[in-house]
């Protein structure tokens, strides 16, 4: 066949939007070309998945290639799509099968070796895609945290040439066992706080109600102080919670399978701007709100 299709996601916030990987080989010319609103990392795919091919000794056909990333309107960003890519082409030459290619999502950043890269927002992918009926082939770096979904099935594959052969039916990926250790998480504790009663009351308030809370005063009164140590008051955190807060910092690359259950805790400066409270750049287009963490604006 001529024509391979594969699924992946692309990141839109906490959104884990799907997208059809369309791989289509065409007499003329040798050309490789990526449509669907692609941005740069993934326009240079396309050299990624040559080498990645050329070294692990598959054959890249001197043919047209089309990829098409759909829905066409829809941003494509960093190189989680170089796997389904190279997939793809592998599928519509017919040096892998296609039968089972329907039956997993995709994302993986290729190196030239053919090794599988970690990416970002592996666990916001699993979290919102999870009931899709689908399997998830991630590279073997994000398999611990995308496996913490409880419904989701995550094939851990270090290179492309394991991933052709688990297709081929040659060599078996096994599903990775999430295995979270249960730490207990480590808070500053609001005893040490000498004084400030009023203040220790109100955050036991909000802490026992859910309720929100704004410190203002000038600087060394204690209100950072306070605001690290009031997680330590909250009640340990839901399964839900936990994966709302451990998605959101996937986005970024920046979740510690680790820290699994410890309510985050940040402290911007008092002149950081708005865009840099939400993460700055026209890609976060999120507000962080983690579940009943407060930041202190006013050192």
């Amino acid at each position: 066949m001529s024509l391979a299709v594969l699924y992946s996601r692309a990141l839109s916030g906490m959104e884990a939007e799907l997208v059809t990987v369309e791989v289509h080989l065409a007499n003329g010319l040798p050309g490789f070309t990526i449509v669907g609103l692609p941005e740069t990392e993934v326009k240079e795919s396309k050299d990624r998945v040559r080498a990645a091919l050329q070294n692990c000794q598959f054959d890249f056909p001197a043919r047209r290639i089309t990829v098409n990333l759909a829905p066409a309107d829809l941003p494509k960003e960093s190189g989680r799509y170089d796997l389904p890519i190279a997939l793809g082409i592998l599928a519509a030459t017919g040096q892998i099968p296609a039968d089972k290619l329907a039956d997993y999502e995709y994302a993986g950043e290729l190196a030239l070796t053919g090794e599988l890269r970690a990416i970002r927002g592996a666990l916001a992918m699993t979290y919102r895609a999870a009931h899709s009926g689908r399997a998830f082939m991630l590279p073997e770096a994000n398999a611990a945290e995308a496996a913490l979904v409880e419904d989701a099935v995550v094939y851990p594959a270090r290179t492309l040439l394991q991933v052709a052969a688990h297709l081929a039916g040659r060599e078996t990926i096994r599903p990775h066992i999430s295995q979270p250790q249960a730490i207990t998480p480590h808070y500053p504790d609001m005893n040490e706080v000498k004084g400030q009663e009023q203040v220790k009351r109100a955050l036991e308030i909000a802490a026992a109600g859910g309720h929100s809370v704004l410190m203002m005063g000038p600087p060394g009164t204690g209100k950072s102080m306070l605001a690290a140590r009031f997680p330590g008051i909250l009640p340990q955190m839901t399964e839900a919670e936990a994966l709302e807060s451990a998605a959101l910092q996937s986005l970024d690359g920046n979740f510690d399978v680790a820290k699994w259950k410890t309510r985050p805790y940040r402290a911007p400066h008092h002149t950081a701007s708005g865009v840099a409270l939400v993460g700055g750049g026209v890609k976060h287009k999120i507000i962080c709100n983690y579940p009943k963490v407060i930041a202190n604006l006013y050192n």
